[in-house]
């Protein structure tokens, strides 16, 4: 069965209830008013069985059959024309897929999906709850040997892969040139303190200088990890041993709350969030926005036309320069009607040195979507096709990934410890000593118990 602590993050003063974002591999299950944990489950089968698979996820078909939907939908065509055990694509919509408890729940009643999406955010609930099929035995060496260092890292217990990754995403920071000319700003922020100054240069009546995500969510998190390890910060030791309640957590905290305190940055970010990049950098509503690789694609495809540039992740004091490498992967339902079929379908799919599989790999990374590719070989034939020629392309490929670490897979409880922290001193005005003292107790009493696989 799952449990369930029914426990809040702290409330917003704006009383949002709800938050969409189109997280193109860097997120999860949103921490909201209900962070189910999975405990080892009886029979799950989201409406699949040996003859038929169910995938559910937040891409395809979508309704406005967008480019990542056509990828989804060709993927399950192109298995479904030449295999037995038919793939059955279940679109469900980002805001409940990855923002709400949708997933959560359906493994709650015992009736998952055969195959689904998974972020290193939420990797440790569901391999906790017993749900997820150790896929290594359908990969073959020459395949695990062609992931990139680190790509497989947070999906592996024991050296046992348990979720095929399908992208890296790392974050860095839009702004509008056009604004940038216009207040005569010549030099991209570099530091903390700069990215303030600047924030509030840019800031006008109608116009925010900068947006942090500020729904708390598990991807407002992992937007947030990068500041906290700039400075050497960490919510967690490798043995285990609490570690937030440090100076870098606290500075980072601090800045996120003075952008809102300062009225530089907002409460609220239009269209599906802060990850929007068309809907709030390329609208007016900031002139810088801190976004993923993702957002490349979205611009090209909703404002061609906008001018913008990308800088990395500003540092504080002596910080190290640092991004956050996130994306999403495709797990199988160890209980679901067919575990070995689901494990075939994503080695097919993700985890082949056919030329089928590395083509899929290269379309949804440089076609249907801008990410940086997992797999050497999806690498090269990126490459060869002159995907990384585009100077934005370039910058995060050469600039910003090298500064990577990979998105970490904390426990439910300590995520939401983490978040409550974010949300106190960005939303509410906390102080970042009282929260970072309040959400490191949390973490401590939790660690004490915890009796899962390693978080580190």
């Amino acid at each position: 069965m799952i449990e369930s602590d029914n426990q809040q993050v702290a409330a917003r003063p704006d009383g949002l209830d709800r938050r969409g974002f189109l997280r193109l591999g860097a997120g999860a299950a949103a921490v909201g008013a209900v962070t189910p944990l999975l405990a080892s489950c009886g029979g799950s089968s989201g409406g699949g069985s040996a003859k038929e698979l169910t995938f559910w996820n937040f891409y395809g078909p979508a309704p406005d059959k967008n480019p990542a939907s056509k990828w989804f939908v060709k993927m399950a065509s192109d298995w479904n024309d030449s295999h037995d055990v038919k793939v059955k694509l279940r679109y469900i919509a980002n805001k409940d897929y990855v923002s709400g408890n949708t997933l959560q729940s359906s493994f709650a009643a015992g009736s998952g999906p055969d195959i689904f999406l998974l972020s290193p955010g939420d990797f440790l609930r569901y391999y906790n709850g017993g749900v997820l099929k150790d896929l290594t035995p359908s990969l073959k060496k020459e395949v695990i040997d062609d992931f990139l260092p680190g790509t497989l890292d947070t999906r592996k217990v024991d050296d046992k892969i348990f979720a095929v990754p399908m992208e890296s995403e790392p974050l860095a920071i839009y702004y509008s040139k056009k604004l940038f000319d216009r207040e005569g700003i010549k030099h991209e922020p570099r530091t903390w303190d700069e990215l303030l100054d600047v924030a509030k240069q840019l800031t006008t009546k109608k116009r925010f200088g900068m947006l942090f995500e500020p729904e708390p969510s598990v991807y407002q998190n992992f937007t947030w990890y990068p500041y906290m390890w700039q400075g050497g910060g960490a919510p967690v030791d490798k043995n285990n041993k609490g570690t937030f309640d440090s100076d870098p957590v606290r500075a980072a905290l601090k800045l996120w709350g003075d952008s809102v305190k300062t009225g530089v940055a907002p409460k609220k970010a239009l269209g599906t969030g802060s990850n929007d990049a068309p809907a709030n950098l390329a609208s007016g509503y900031c002139a810088m926005q801190e976004t993923g690789i993702w957002s490349i694609a979205d611009l090209k495809d909703k404002n061609p036309d906008f001018d913008y540039g990308i800088f990395p992740l500003p540092t504080p004091p002596g910080g190290k320069p640092t991004t956050i490498m996130g994306g999403w992967a495709f797990c199988a339902n160890a209980k679901g009607g067919n575990p070995d079929a689901a494990a075939e379908f994503i080695a097919w799919a993700l985890g082949s040195m056919d030329k089928g599989s590395i083509e899929r790999g290269r379309t949804w990374n440089t076609g249907a979507k801008s990410n940086i590719p997992v797999r050497a070989s999806v690498q090269k034939a990126a490459d060869a096709r002159g995907a990384f020629d585009d100077p934005n392309m370039k910058f995060f490929a050469h600039e910003i990934a090298p500064t990577g670490q990979s998105e970490p897979r904390y426990p439910p409880k300590m995520i939401k410890a983490i978040s409550n922290a974010i949300q106190n001193v960005q939303l509410s005005g906390e102080d970042s000593v009282k929260a970072a003292k309040t959400a490191a107790a949390n973490i401590d009493n939790f660690l004490k118990s915890y009796k899962g696989a390693p978080i580190l």
